[in-house]
């Protein structure tokens, strides 16, 4: 499927033994599904098995179309991996390829009345639980004979089974090329759903530019080009990749293989990043990550049969940061749900928070005791100004430290991607948050404790988060009585401590104080970040 093909399918024998597993059980929340291509069928069920139980479908390549334009059943097809999705409540809708394959793509669709009569067939043989069209790479002078090849398929397999068909993401409203090929209207008009191939923003090709492989507008137009062309919600499916592309910056390698766009799993990407010390860096306009490095004289490292020899690289690549990013649009268009390309080549730890994020529950930590915070939690974490402690837990009654402290209000205020002039505190050097404490305090918002101190990984105190608001809005000092005794005029943080209290932002307790030098919890800073989410946005829209 699509233009990206990792790897070649090793013709190993086939075998029948599936390793045992615990059954699982499909997700009961938005629709999820992905793509079976990658490795030997024996790999499938454990593939599956790392997904946790998040998927509804999984859409094998058990159909291809031939050159000749008649249905070929791949190798690839297993009867015993078919009846264990079925235990386990997960479709099997393989899905009918012409692997970018012009003549294979036209001469199906001049047979189409053939190859859907051999399709229903074939699902109904082997107990499969319908079909996922994927012709790619045909141009739109084809268009009206594919809708109506779905036509014919929906008409020829029972309603109860699936057809789907995945379609190439137009956000840019392009008619003409292979995006014109497809009827979004028309066909949803046959269809269960449309998979959006949302991704490939950047490809492999000289003519491709560097850049995400899917930013966040990218994707988000993509959703929006569906319901403009009259789609019902309910029959949208938008799909994530689980690569990345790579660019060799500074020539051929050695080999004088040329470097465009080529695509890599996400696992390689990681052991690249590590193996030559890479610069990660996230692209908050885009929401997408990318990572430069540079592969010493004399060294060479062979991915998807090709060696990197020696020089400059750049891939950009889906993490933690953007996939969640892209998982919240669902809900917000009310749309079916998502699908992926592909499975195998996404990092595992991303099934313990898909789910989760792509149903808005976010974190697992939120007890009854936190309900309180669940919508301001909710909120700075749609916005990214707070990020959980891990992928699924928000920690919400740790300690919040001064390192996290400045880059909750770095992000907050647009400024994740500013670059400090100098780097003063000798104490944060290594420390995650390095970069943007230095952006806090060129920017006035942040003190060290001494010139060259800043402590990061100490609690932060409430007195400090609120000379740290007042650095930021610079709000006037109310001229009233002060209505905390625990806290003086004269005191560093009084005239801070005065002013948030005036506009309503901060509080104090029962008994009349304010107590300065307690520390600020998680769940109370993204309490006042919801309070004050409008001053923040005031704000960085007016830099």
């Amino acid at each position: 499927m699509k233009r990206l093909i990792f790897l070649t399918i090793l013709m190993l024998g086939l075998s029948t033994a599936l390793q045992k597993s615990t059954p699982m059980h499909a997700n009961t929340g938005l629709f999820n599904m992905s793509y079976l291509f990658f490795g030997v069928p024996n790999s499938y069920l454990s593939q599956v098995n790392k997904t946790q139980g998040s998927l509804n479908v999984v859409s094998p390549n058990y159909f291809d179309i031939a050159e000749n334009g008649e249905l070929e059943v791949t190798w690839t097809l297993n009867d015993s991996f078919i009846n264990e999705m079925k235990k386990r409540g997960i479709k099997v809708v393989p899905f009918l390829a012409n692997h970018w394959n012009k003549t294979a793509g036209i001469n199906g669709l001049k047979k189409r009345e053939q190859l859907a009569t051999s399709i229903a067939e074939a699902i109904k043989t082997y107990h499969l639980d319908g079909v996922n069209v994927d012709i790619e790479g045909v141009s739109s002078d084809f268009r009206d004979e594919h809708t109506d090849f779905i036509r014919l398929l929906r008409k020829k397999i029972p309603d109860n089974k699936e057809v789907s068909v995945a379609v190439a993401a137009n956000p840019n409203n392009w008619s003409g090329g292979w995006h014109g090929f497809y009827d979004y209207k028309g066909l949803s008009d046959h269809c269960d759903y449309l998979m959006i191939m949302a991704y490939d923003e950047s490809w492999e090709s000289p003519e491709s530019p560097i850049g995400p492989v899917s930013s966040i507008s990218f994707f988000e137009r993509s959703i929006k080009y569906a319901l403009n062309q009259g789609v019902p919600k309910d029959k949208i499916v938008a799909g994530l990749p689980f690569y990345g592309r790579m660019w060799k910056t500074d020539g051929p390698t050695l080999e004088n293989k040329k470097i465009n766009g080529m695509g890599v799993s996400s696992s390689r990407i990681k052991s690249l990043t590590e193996e030559y010390n890479g610069t990660v860096k996230f692209d908050e306009k885009t929401q997408s990550p990318m990572v430069s490095f540079k592969i010493p004289k004399g060294q060479d490292y062979i991915i998807n049969k090709t060696k990197l020899t020696q020089g400059e690289y750049v891939i950009w690549y889906e993490n933690e940061q953007s996939i969640k990013a892209k998982l919240l649009l669902p809900k917000k268009y009310g749309i079916k749900g998502t699908g992926s390309w592909a499975l195998q080549h996404e990092l595992p730890e991303m099934w313990h928070y898909y789910s989760l994020w792509l149903n808005k529950q976010f974190f697992v930590d939120l007890t009854a005791s936190f309900s309180w915070a669940q919508k301001s939690i909710d909120l700075v974490s749609e916005k990214g100004w707070m990020h959980g402690t891990t992928s699924t837990t928000f920690s919400p009654g740790s300690t919040l430290t001064r390192a996290q402290g400045a880059v909750i209000l770095v992000r907050a205020l647009g400024k994740a991607n500013k670059l400090p002039d100098q780097y003063q505190f000798t104490d944060t050097k290594g420390h995650w948050a390095q970069k943007e404490i230095e952006v806090a305090r060129e920017l006035g918002y942040v003190n060290g404790k001494e010139p060259n101190k800043f402590d990061p990984n100490a609690p932060l105190k409430r007195q400090e988060l609120a000379q740290i608001l007042y650095n930021i809005f610079s709000y006037p000092i109310p001229d009233t009585e002060n209505p905390f005794q625990d806290i003086q005029e004269g005191q560093w943080s009084y005239n801070a401590v005065q002013a948030l209290a005036q506009k309503g932002f901060i509080s104090g307790y029962d008994d009349g104080t304010f107590r300065p030098n307690e520390t600020s919890k998680r769940a109370h800073m993204a309490a006042l970040m919801e309070r004050m989410s409008k001053e923040f946005e005031t704000k960085a829209n007016a830099q």
